[in-house]
This record gives C-alpha cells, structure tokens and sequence, in this order.
C-alpha cells in the first residue's frame, strides 16, 4: 500500500490499555500441537473463510473475487461463482446455496449452480455497506447475522482500523422482509460470528480487543453483550460452530508487543507509526493456531503448530474430528485432524 493510500482516511488514534499478554503469547507451538496438515492448492490466492455445504463438500472464496466447491477427499476443485468483489465470510444455507460477506459489494446470495450472485444489503441507514465480514443465518426462520468490521477502514487498509482502536465494528441483523438494523455498533474490529451451542445467543470475534463477546438473542439478557473469553494470546478471526458443540476460533497471528506497547501512549506516535512503510509495520507472524472453545468460555483445545507448510490461518470448520482451515494469505486451504 503507498503512502497516497494511506492517508485517504485519516488516523483518529484513541487509547487504549490492553490486558497484559498472557505467557502462551510467546510460545510457537502447543501442547500436543496442531497435527501435520494437507494442503489442497487453489487456482488463486486468499481463501479466508472455509464452509462445510449441505452436499457435504467445502466453499471458500478468493482474493480475486471466485466461489470455490472443493472436494476433501479427491482435492477436486470446481469454480462455482464469482462475487466480482472480495468475498470473505460465506454461510452454506441448508437449500444448498450460500451467503456471501463480500467486503466491496456487501451481503450477497448466490442461488445455486448456474444463477447469478445476487445482493441482500449494500447499504445500511442510507450509508454504504463497506467490510462485510462474516454471516451465519437462523435456519428457523431464516434471519441473517452479519459483521461489518469497521464503518471507516477498507480491507485494503485493516490495519489502520487495528491501529486507531476507535471500534466502529457492528453486528447487523436482516429479518425475512428484508429490513436490517443493527444490534451492536462499537466492536473492536468486528470479524468472525457463530451461534452459541443452544442458539441463546450468537459469539462475535473483536480482532482488535483480543476476545469473543456474547449477544443474547434470547432469555432474560436478550439484547445485552458479555464477554464469554477475554485476553486471547492472538488476534481472533473467523469462527465455526462445530460438529463436536465447541466454538471453533482461528488466531490469525500471535499478539504483537510492539502494538500492545503504542495502544496506551499519546495517538500522535501511532499516526506517525502508520506513516512508515509497510515493511515496518507489525505484521502476521507465520503461524497456523485455532482454538476449540466451549459454551463457558473454556478452551478445550489449544492447537498451534508452525507456519512452514500452512500459515495465517483466518478460516476453520470442523466436522466429526476433521479440521479444515482458510487463509488469507495462502493459495490453498488446508486439511488436519483434531488430536485424540
């Protein structure tokens, strides 16, 4: 990105004190680690995000704008839509089409084989739908959950959002007529959304405040926000409810000591931070992490292994012990197991 880029939206930098960083930070590997991973090469960059269909096989979407139907067993790989945008999140609806968070058109529908992508909502009170960035819909009646991660930052620009913390991520909902409103307006770089186990309420990743929050949609907190697991050692991403009932969560990259260092002090040096090159910004670290978090908030599982074969890991689904994994970054999704 060039410095001309960069300063089409202005740095509004506001303090924060993040938790100190827990020890498992540090580490490069768990215990046991992520298990060996199979790759399955894509014909193009970016899978973020990875769904388990209704046909029993995988979607992602890339860089360049595809929708992909891959085969686990034979790596067969068949282009089955183009957004024309950037998809990221993407839901496999039970009719077997899909819902596509796509960060330059917004929230989109693809109807199936041989239909035209079509799009729900690219405005929301009058003002573009900008960074769309993950979906999940109630099968019972069909309401649609979606993210926006940041009402000021592009995904070409997300670090600025990391880096300004002013959390104008949101939480969208959109009834069966059509209308959408917003349940929540000031997450910290709102990303991956999933239902609680019950479907109670639905967990939201802030990439950005290092944790999972909790939206009642039902009971007596109906309408009210939690924290179900604060301080996570790395940036969380996407995530999935599993087959196994554990809220499956990628960490894209370890914390950064150099960012949790600039968060508290005075904005001018995060502004004059993000007026470096790129080169010398905090970047990913290569490394391929998930989590397997329960109803509570407990992590169950920890797996983390290094990024030699399979790094920055911001997609995961899990399906009867299987684990397959999306990235940002690589030209391939990837296939492992959770350990016995």
């Amino acid at each position: 990105m060039n410095t001309a880029a960069r300063s089409a939206t202005r740095l509004r930098p506001q303090r924060w004190t993040p938790p100190p960083a827990p020890a498992r930070a540090k580490q490069k590997v768990s215990t046991p680690p992520l298990p060996p991973v199979r790759r399955i090469e894509l014909p193009g960059p970016g899978p973020e995000d990875v769904v388990r269909g209704a046909d029993g096989a995988v979607y992602t979407g890339l860089a360049t704008g595809e929708i992909l139907r891959v085969e686990i067993d034979t790596a067969a790989v068949t282009e089955v839509a183009d957004t024309g945008g950037r998809p990221l999140g993407l839901h496999a609806r039970q009719d077997g089409s899909l819902l596509v968070c796509d960060a330059e058109r917004g929230l989109l529908h693809w109807p199936g084989p041989g239909r035209p992508v079509e799009v729900l909502v690219d405005a929301v009170d009058g003002d573009q739908l900008a960074f769309a960035s993950n979906v999940i819909e109630d099968p019972a009646d069909a309401t649609i959950y979606f993210t926006a991660s940041s009402t000021r930052w592009p995904l070409s620009q997300w670090l600025g959002d990391i880096f300004e913390h002013t959390g104008t991520g949101r939480l969208l909902r959109r009834t069966p007529a059509g209308a959408v409103d917003t349940l929540l307006d000031d997450l910290q770089f709102a990303n991956g959304v999933a239902f609680a186990p019950d479907g109670a309420s639905l967990i939201v990743a802030e990439t950005a405040a290092y944790r999972l929050s909790r939206y009642w949609l039902h009971g007596p907190k109906s309408g009210t926000r939690e924290t179900l697991v604060d301080n996570l050692p790395g940036f969380p991403d996407n995530i999935a409810l599993g087959s196994d009932g554990l809220i499956w969560v990628t960490l894209v990259s370890p914390r950064n000591s150099f960012l949790d260092s600039l968060l508290p002090r005075p904005g001018f040096l995060r502004t004059a931070a993000w007026a470096l090159p790129d080169r010398w910004k905090p970047a990913p670290v290569r490394t391929a992490w998930v989590l397997g978090v329960d109803a509570y908030g407990s992590i169950v599982h920890d797996l983390q292994r290094d990024g030699t074969d399979y790094a920055v890991v911001t997609g995961v689904v899990e399906h009867e012990g299987t684990l397959i994994l999306g990235s940002l970054h690589e030209s391939a999704i990837a296939v492992t197991r959770v350990p016995a």
